[in-house]
C-alpha cells in the first residue's frame, strides 16, 4: 500500500480528528531524512483534493468536514458548479456571490451550505482554491491614461484583468493579446496581469482559431530538442529488424482513410478460409520502435497525449517526420508494424489470434469515398482500377456486417449521430457545412478496429500485466430514471430492472429509429451515460457491451495506444518481471489520467472551433429561411437543428404570437391562449435573425405557417380611421408607430391583416 492510501485509510478511521503535519509525522514515526518526502506527499494529496487543510493548518478528509473537493465550472452569467473529484457525489451549485475569486477550471474546495432538496442541487461556497489553472488568458486590450485592462474572450472568466502601464508590452487599444496572471483575484480585487504577446487585431486571418488554441493551452510548436531528436532518426529500417520480425510484405493489404488524412496508422487485409471462416489482419504502425520510453519524443507525446484536429489544421502528438513520414503506413513502402491476426468464424467470434511484430508494405492508399463507391455504387471505373482488390473489399463488407450483427445481438449501443464536415476557403472563411457521411467503408474500418481492440484487451487481461484499458462505466441511475420518464412522456414505454444492460438502451434506439425525435432521444440518452475514459482497471465498456476493451489501433495520434504497444512488445519478449511490473503500475496510472484529461481538453477545443465556424457561416445568412427540427426545449426557449447540423436558439421572449409555458416533464412549450405546442422532434420553419460570433451563438425566429396568421380577435376598421385623419396628420404619431413597431424589412405592406402579430 502506498503512502497516499495509508494516510487516507488512517484518516477514514472514526476516531481520527484533523491533525497538523507534525502530529501526522509523529504518528507515522517519520524521521528527519524522511520528513521532506512526507511533507511533499501531503502537499500533493492536498493539491489533488484528496485531503483538505483547515484554517489552523490541520488536515482531514473533505467529506468528513462538510466539504467537497473538485473542479469549478463557471457559467458566463457568473454562477458555477463544483464537479466533485470523488465519483458518486453530486455537483454543488455555487452562486456568483460565493465564488470568492475562483476562476473557471480551478481546483477548489467548497463548503456545503444547503443540502440537496426536492431535486434542487445542493448549494455551497468556495472556501479554498487548491490549484489555479488560468495562468494565461486571451482577451482584448483597452488602454487608459494610467493603466490598461484586458477583457477576456472566454466569457466564463468573470474578471477584467488589470494591466500596469509598464506591463502592456506595446499593446494598443483593440489588440487581441495573451496575458499572464501575476496576482489572483479575491472578493475585492480583479486579477493583475502582464501582456506577454500581442496576437493582432480581431478579424485577422487565422486569428480566431489561434485564439482558441492559446485559450486551451494547446502546444503550437515542438520544442527544438524534440525536433532535433526526430530529425536524427534513421529513415531506413535496420537489417536486424527484417530478420527478427514476421515478413508480411507479400500480403495484400490496404489503408482506408479520409481523403485528407496524412497520419495513416492502420492497414487491413482479409482472407476467406475453407469452411467459411475469415482471417483478418489489422496492422498498426509500430511507433514505439522510434518513440522509446522516456526519450524526448515520448515525454512530449505524454504531455500532449493526443493529436488535436481543428478543421484546417492538426496539432499532432508526434512531429511530422514520424506522424506523416516514417510511422505513417504510406503505400508501397516498407514499414514496421504490430500486427493482430485474427481467425473469425461465421458468427463473428474470434476463434484464434496472434499478435506479432512485423514488416509490411501496403498495396494501396484507399479512401472511404472510393471504397464506398465500389461497394455501394458499383463504380465501374474504380472496380476496374482496383480489380485485384475487388474480392477483398467484398469479403470485408461481408465480415463487417457479421461483426456488426454480433455486436448488436449482445446489446452494443450504436449512436448514429451526424457529424459535420466544415469546408473553409483559403482565407479561413466557412463556405460549406454538411453532415459527414458514414458510409460502408467507414463502418468496415470501425468494426475491424473494434474487434481488434477487444481481442488485444482480452489477451492482455489474462496475462495479468499492468495495462491501459478503455472503460465505460454503467450509467447513473438517477439520470437514467429521468430519461425513462422523458421517453414515457413521449409515448414510449420501456421496462428494465435496476441492473441495466446495454441491450435495454439499444431497444430504445431501435424504437425511435427514423422518427422525428430520434436525434433528440439519442442525445438525451448519451447525456444520461458516463463518459468513456482510460484506466488501469478493466471494468468493461458499457456502450459496446464489451467485457474487455482498449485502444490499440492509433499510436500515431493517441498516447494510450502507444503505451500499450510498448507493454505488449515487452510481454511478447518476456521482459516483464516483478520489478518491471511494479514500475508499469505507476506508468499506466499516469498515462491513463493524463490521456483522459487531454482527450477532454482536445474535444472541448475541437467543439469550440466547430461552433465558431458554424456561427461565422450563419453570420453571412442572416435573414435567410430554413427548415429544421426542434432538438432541445428549455425554460428560456428551444434549439432548432438544421439539416447541415447547425443549431440555433429561438428565445421564448421572441415567440410573440402568444405567452408560452414550459412543460418540463414533456419538454415542450405550450401557448396559453392558442394551445399551440412546440415539442422535441417537431419540424419547424425558422429565419436566422442574429449571430453572436464571440459567444458562438446563432439565433432564429419562427416563421409562422400561412394558416397561423388568421385572426381570432375582432379587428378594428383601421382603414376607416386612417381615412378620417386630416392630410396633415398622415405623418403623425399613428403612422410612425406602424413604421417603427410593425413594419419589418424593406417590403412594407398596407394589408392590415399583416400589421398585427397574434
Amino acid at each position: 500500500m502506498g503512502i497516499k492510501q495509508t494516510l487516507l485509510t488512517f484518516m477514514k478511521e472514526p476516531a481520527y480528528r484533523p491533525m497538523d503535519i507534525q502530529d501526522l509525522a509523529t504518528i507515522f514515526d517519520i524521521n528527519r531524512d524522511e520528513y521532506k518526502a512526507f511533507k511533499r506527499a501531503i502537499k500533493t494529496m492536498e493539491k489533488e483534493g484528496l485531503i483538505v487543510r483547515t484554517a489552523h493548518d490541520r488536515f482531514g478528509l473533505p467529506e468528513r468536514m462538510g466539504l467537497v473537493a473538485g473542479k469549478i465550472q463557471v457559467h458566463q452569467r457568473g454562477f458555477g458548479f463544483v464537479i466533485p473529484d470523488e465519483e458518486g457525489l453530486k455537483d454543488v451549485f455555487i452562486p456568483s456571490s460565493s465564488m470568492n475569486g475562483a476562476m473557471n477550471g480551478d481546483k477548489v474546495v467548497a463548503k456545503i451550505l444547503k443540502e440537496d432538496d426536492k431535486g434542487k442541487k445542493c448549494e455551497g461556497e468556495i472556501v479554498q482554491i487548491t490549484e489555479r489553472v488560468n495562468k494565461k488568458i486571451i482577451g482584448v486590450y483597452e488602454d487608459s491614461r494610467n493603466f490598461g485592462f484586458v477583457v477576456p474572450e472566454d466569457k466564463r472568466v468573470q474578471f477584467d484583468i488589470f494591466i500596469p502601464k509598464n506591463d502592456r508590452n506595446n499593446a494598443q487599444t483593440g489588440d487581441l493579446v495573451q496575458v499572464e496572471i501575476v496576482k489572483w483575484p479575491d472578493q475585492r480585487r480583479n486579477p493583475e496581469g502582464a501582456v506577454i504577446e500581442v496576437l493582432g487585431k480581431k478579424g485577422d486571418k487565422g486569428l480566431d482559431i489561434l485564439t482558441i488554441i492559446k485559450k486551451y493551452g494547446l502546444p503550437e510548436e515542438f520544442p527544438d530538442k524534440v525536433i532535433e531528436y526526430a530529425e536524427n532518426i534513421e529513415e531506413e529500417i535496420p537489417a536486424e529488424e527484417y530478420k527478427r520480425r514476421r515478413d508480411l510484405r507479400n500480403v495484400r493489404m490496404v489503408t482506408i482513410d479520409g481523403e485528407d488524412a496524412k497520419d495513416l496508422d492502420d492497414a487491413v487485409n482479409i482472407e476467406r478460409l475453407p469452411g467459411g471462416n475469415y482471417r483478418l489482419g489489422v496492422h498498426i504502425a509500430d511507433v514505439t520502435h522510434y518513440v522509446r520510453e522516456k526519450n524526448p519524443l515520448d515525454k512530449e507525446a505524454l504531455k500532449r497525449a493526443t493529436s488535436v484536429y481543428l478543421i484546417d489544421r492538426v496539432i499532432p502528438m508526434l512531429p511530422k517526420k514520424l506522424s506523416n513520414g516514417i510511422c505513417s503506413l504510406n503505400p508501397k513502402v516498407d514499414r514496421l508494424a504490430l500486427s493482430c491476426i485474427m481467425t473469425i468464424d461465421k458468427s463473428g467470434t474470434v476463434v484464434d489470434h496472434e499478435i506479432v511484430e512485423s514488416v509490411i508494405k501496403t498495396s494501396e492508399r484507399m479512401t472511404y469515398k472510393d471504397v464506398s463507391a465500389i461497394l455501394k455504387d458499383g463504380n465501374e471505373d474504380l472496380i476496374k482500377r482496383y480489380d485485384y482488390l475487388y474480392d477483398d473489399f467484398k469479403a470485408m463488407e461481408e465480415l463487417c456486417l457479421i461483426l456488426n450483427k454480433r455486436r448488436s445481438k449482445r446489446g452494443a449501443i450504436d449512436f448514429d449521430f451526424e457529424e459535420s464536415k466544415i469546408i473553409l476557403d483559403e482565407l479561413g472563411k466557412p463556405i460549406e457545412i454538411r453532415p459527414y457521411e458514414r458510409e460502408i467503408a467507414n463502418r468496415i474500418i470501425e468494426e475491424f478496429m473494434l474487434v481488434c481492440n477487444e481481442t488485444v484487451a482480452e489477451y492482455m487481461y489474462w496475462t495479468k500485466t499492468p495495462f491501459v484499458y478503455r472503460i465505460h462505466e454503467e450509467p447513473d441511475q438517477e439520470k437514467l430514471e429521468r430519461f425513462k420518464n422523458f421517453i414515457y412522456n413521449l409515448g414510449y414505454t420501456v421496462r428494465w430492472s435496476q441492473d441495466i444492460h446495454p441491450s435495454n438502451l439499444q431497444e430504445v434506439l431501435e424504437m425511435i429509429k427514423g422518427k422525428n425525435e430520434e436525434t433528440v432521444v439519442s442525445t438525451l440518452l448519451l447525456r444520461s451515460m458516463m463518459q468513456a475514459r482510460y484506466a488501469p482497471e478493466c471494468v468493461g465498456h458499457f456502450g459496446l457491451a464489451a467485457k474487455y476493451y482498449c485502444h490499440f489501433t492509433s499510436p500515431i495520434r493517441r498516447y494510450p495506444d502507444l503505451q500499450i504497444h510498448r507493454i505488449i512488445k515487452e510481454h511478447l519478449h518476456g521482459k516483464i518481471d516483478e520489478k518491471r511490473s511494479e514500475r508499469l503500475v505507476k506508468i499506466v496510472d499516469t498515462a491513463s489520467k493524463q490521456s483522459s484529461d487531454m482527450e477532454r481538453l482536445a474535444q472541448d477545443a475541437e467543439r469550440e472551433v466547430d461552433d465558431l465556424k458554424k456561427a461565422e457561416y450563419m453570420s453571412y445568412r442572416i435573414g435567410q429561411e430554413f427548415v429544421g427540427v426542434i432538438s432541445s426545449v428549455t425554460n428560456f426557449g428551444m434549439f432548432v437543428e438544421l439539416p447541415n447540423t447547425i443549431e440555433g436558439l429561438v428565445r421564448i421572449a421572441d415567440l410573440d404570437d402568444d405567452y408560452y409555458v414550459y412543460d418540463e416533464d414533456h419538454l415542450m412549450l405550450i401557448g396559453e391562449r392558442t394551445k399551440k405546442i412546440y415539442r422535441l422532434g417537431d419540424s419547424i420553419s425558422v429565419r436566422c435573425s442574429r449571430v453572436d460570433i464571440d459567444n458562438r451563438e446563432v439565433y432564429f425566429d419562427v416563421i409562422p405557417a400561412e394558416s397561423e396568421i388568421e385572426m381570432d380577435l375582432p379587428v378594428p376598421d383601421v382603414k376607416g380611421m386612417l381615412n378620417d385623419l386630416d392630410d396633415e396628420d398622415e405623418d403623425g404619431e399613428i403612422f410612425e408607430e406602424f413604421e417603427e413597431g410593425y413594419w419589418e424589412g424593406e417590403e412594407k405592406s398596407h394589408d392590415t391583416q399583416n400589421l398585427i402579430k397574434i
